[in-house]
This record gives structure tokens, sequence and C-alpha cells, in this order.
């Protein structure tokens, strides 16, 4: 099957990304959210990615005409899918949630399309059969920001078409993206396996108050030459995720501490607007935030 109509489902931070850098690379593409004004939000984010394009990646006024042509948004969800080949998911991070939304696009969704999920903490199995087509579910997960993390981590489950999961890989590299294939099912899938110790280890080091949040950054960004340390790094996954994470260690585990971390960012963050990146402050403040200038490491 040729790939040439794309649904993006939830217009969020990674959302709007994945929904631009598909149409940048030639695709039709339709955003779907709840409601207009996070389609609205979408709309603003993908003026901002036409001027990074322009500015960074050589992108000329005809390409990012033909980019806004190729978009198209609707709170619809049975229009959103109805011509749609294959849909990207980017539903919060809540498996009722997840399960549910699955019920009702297996519902509407033509039998050809191939259903991917962006979930960062959860498996294609936990609601393969919600999507009503195994076969033709499994995962495409980004990083942030898609365009310079430029991997796309393909997962199956043990339902999963081999067919189908070889498509969406060939579709991954289309959009740009690098094909991260995993074999077998692995929550947190390779980037966030590798990350999440460093952002556990650098949470104990604050929460137990033995270095502040700054000092753990300058450390790691001195000591591995990266570009920001672990807690620039929660400021672009975003709080909001965080917080899940948190909940999800705290009810799988029964692990005390991470609930109490859970609470800390939601009073600390999350009920103050500080999302991270996305809001323009978390821990530290954007689109300047301290440590990236040479002050920093005085």
């Amino acid at each position: 099957m040729e790939i040439k109509n794309v649904t993006i489902l939830g217009a969020g931070v990674l959302g709007s990304q994945i929904a631009w850098q598909t149409a940048f690379h030639g695709f039709r593409v339709t955003v779907y959210d709840i409601d207009d004004k996070a389609l609205d939000a979408a709309r603003e984010k993908h003026k901002g990615y036409a001027s990074y394009f322009k500015a960074n990646y050589g992108a000329t006024d005809e390409d990012i005409q033909n980019t806004f042509g190729r978009l198209t948004y609707t709170i619809d969800l049975a229009e959103a899918v109805k011509e749609a080949d294959i849909t990207s998911e980017s539903v919060p991070e809540v498996l009722e949630i997840k399960k549910d939304f699955y019920k009702k696009l297996a519902s509407v969704a033509p039998e050809k399309t191939i259903f991917t999920t962006n979930s960062s903490l959860m498996v294609p199995s936990q609601y393969a059969a919600e999507t009503g087509r195994p076969g033709r579910f499994l995962a495409m997960h980004f990083a942030n920001p898609i365009w310079e993390a430029n991997i796309a981590e393909i997962m199956g489950h043990p339902g999963t078409d081999k067919n189908i999961f070889d498509e969406v890989v060939n579709f991954a590299r289309a959009i740009g993206m690098v094909p991260i294939p995993l074999f077998k099912e692995q929550s947190g899938y390779v980037i966030n396996t590798l990350l999440s110790p460093l952002l556990g280890a650098a949470g104990n080091l604050y929460f137990n108050g033995v270095a502040d949040y700054k000092t753990i950054d300058k450390t790691w960004i001195i000591s591995t030459g990266a570009k920001s340390g672990p807690f620039g790094i929660m400021d672009l996954v975003g709080m909001q995720t965080m917080y899940h994470v948190m909940m999800l260690k705290a009810k799988q585990s029964g692990d005390a501490s991470a609930l109490k971390r859970a609470e800390a960012i939601k009073t600390n963050f999350i009920d103050k607007g500080k999302m991270g990146i996305s809001s323009g402050e978390g821990f530290y403040k954007y689109p300047h935030p301290e440590y990236q200038s040479p002050d920093f490491f005085k």
C-alpha cells in the first residue's frame, strides 16, 4: 500500500511537530484534536516551524507554501480519518484514555488504515485489542524536537503483521526520520530506556537535597559535552509527561518517593503553568535558558 494521506491524532507538542514534518516531506496531513483551541495552538506552532525551517533548514517560500497547502485541521474524528492510510496518535499517557480513544477510532477509520501510537510509556499490546485491527497496529515513537532528534522508534507487538511493520519503517524514512526498529516490546523503547536512569538519578540528587538542579545540569554538561543537563531535558519532555511517568511508577511499584515527586511536579510546576519549554518556563525560562549562557559555567 502506498501511503499518501496521514492523520495526526492529538495536536500537542509532538503531534504538531509530526504533522509539520510529514507535510513538509510531501504527504497530505489532517490534524485532529478535540477542540478548536487545540487546533488554533497547532496552527500557531506551524507558523513558528515555518520560520524555523526557513532560518535553519534552507526552506524556500515555495516549500513553506506547499507544506501549509498539505495541512488541514478538524475536530471531527470521522472526517479526520476518512481517507487515512496511516495515523499517528499522541493522546494523553493514560491507559484508559488510550483504550477509549482507540475504540472510537476503530469505529470510524477505514479498514486499510494503519494505526500507530506515539506513546512514550506504554507498549502496543496494552491496547492492541481496542484497535480492532491488531495486525495493523504498532508504535512509531518520536523524540523532541523531531527534526533534530530525528529518530522514529518502530515497535510492534506479537500480533503486528511483519509487512505492516516494514511499511511503517519505510514511511518513517520517507518523512526524514532514521528508523530504529525494535525486535520485541520494551517500555521506554531505546531512547527512554537509556534516558530514564539519568533523569531518575538527577531527581534523587535534587529531591534528596544533595545538589541544586543547576549544579546537577552543569556537572552533566561539562563532563559529557551534552547540549543540556537532565533538568533541561525534563523541560523538553514536559512536566505533564514527567508527572505521568512518576504516577505510573508509583502505581506499578508502590514507590512512595515517586508519588511524592509527582505531587511536587504538579504543585510546583503544572499548577503554576510551568509546563516546560512548551509554556516558556519549567526549571528554566525559555527561549534563552541559563544553561545556554557562558556565565552558567563560571
